[in-house]
């Protein structure tokens, strides 16, 4: 693999491993090479990021790893990106994730994860991103998992004044909601964003 197809590559680790970074430990193992060549080609790609205006990323080193973070002279431009209310439809597995919070409330990732029989981790964080769910406090114990709940803005996107006004699930005593349930609360969702859309 030759330099181009190297800096190729510790970009994409850089960018998969988002805010954890990399450590030069890491970058050696993954891309079988030396210590020396792993700080060079992060100095080099560093030096790309940095001494380029045009490019919207820089290279951070935190607390020993490494990882890729967006310009300060563009923080204007990514506020205004947070603060413009998103009209995007939630993902099914998004839908689905915020539907067994919203039900089982506090509740944590694995518990959300035995209940959907697949990892959760992305949907919820676009939940929490989106400001749908958010996680209060974590449960005594080793681990001590963070308890995800629903937000205000969640009622706010449903139309609901409380989560009594959720709809009512056949079997109380069931461990997960029907597809019944389930097609009744997003077709409440789409209905409300349509109305938003108005």
């Amino acid at each position: 693999m030759n330099r181009e197809e190297q800096l190729g590559v510790l970009e994409s680790l850089l960018f998969a491993a988002g805010d954890a970074g990399l450590s030069t430990e890491q970058l050696t193992e993954v891309m079988e090479i030396t210590h020396i060549e792993a700080l060079n080609l992060l100095e080099l790609l560093s030096e790309r990021y940095n001494g380029n205006a045009d490019r919207g990323l820089i290279l951070l080193e935190l607390a020993g790893s490494f990882q890729l973070a967006t310009k300060k002279a563009h923080a204007e431009f990514l506020r205004k990106l947070v603060e413009v209310p998103s009209n995007t439809v939630l993902s099914q597995a998004s839908l689905e994730t915020l539907a067994i919070i919203a039900y089982r409330q506090p509740v944590t990732r694995m518990e959300v994860d035995e209940v959907r029989g697949v990892q959760t981790d992305g949907p919820i964080r676009n939940l929490v991103a989106k400001g749908l769910v958010t996680d209060k406090g974590r449960v005594d114990g080793a681990g001590r998992a963070k308890l995800y709940v629903t937000t205000s803005e969640f009622l706010d996107a449903f139309g609901l004044n409380s989560l009594e006004d959720l709809p009512k699930l056949a079997d109380p005593a069931a461990d997960e909601p029907d597809q019944n349930e389930m097609d009744l609360f997003f077709d409440r969702f789409n209905q409300s964003k349509e109305q938003e859309e108005e």
